[in-house]
């Protein structure tokens, strides 16, 4: 099905702030209540709202070590691909998990305490994997932008 412009308001306006209530949203929209409750949960069921979530600053609770880092895999046949994928799901480390194309199979996002941890776990975890071929990292020194909220094109 695809969306209409109350839906994409919608979708955008609990990206900016997950904790409106049915009533902000609706008088937002111009709406009542029913309606606005009947689409988000329509939302939902159909996974374009996957989760709700509280944004952390990482910084605060002591993850100061924010880093990239990309994993290139030594085969890629299928069952040593999902083998990877299997292992890495798992790790509380890694906040992000992409399989590229390109120079590197997978890139990771992963938060830490410090250098001394994010060495543990490339050395514990990541190097002790079966098909890991190369681990290169690259270090966040500023979080310029974070945006979370997918880009959402509302019509004028």
């Amino acid at each position: 099905m695809k969306l209409d412009l109350t839906d994409l308001r919608i979708l955008n306006a609990l990206q900016q702030n997950g904790k409106l209530t049915m009533k902000e949203l609706a008088a937002s929209m111009g709406l009542s209540i029913t309606p606005v409750y009947e689409r988000i949960k329509y939302l939902e069921k159909q996974k374009y709202i996957k989760k709700y979530v509280a944004l952390v600053d990482r910084k605060k609770i002591g993850k100061e070590i924010l880093a990239f880092a990309s994993v290139t895999l030594t085969s890629h046949q299928r069952p040593m691909i999902e083998q990877f994928e299997k292992e890495v799901l798992p790790l509380k480390e890694v906040m992000e998990c992409y399989h590229m194309a390109g120079v590197m199979d997978y890139l990771l996002k992963v938060c830490v305490d410090d250098m001394d941890a994010y060495q543990k776990f490339v050395v514990n975890k990541l190097a002790v994997m079966e098909n890991i071929a190369q681990v290169h990292s690259w270090f966040i020194l500023d979080d310029i932008k974070t945006d979370t909220a997918v880009p959402i094109h509302i019509p004028d």
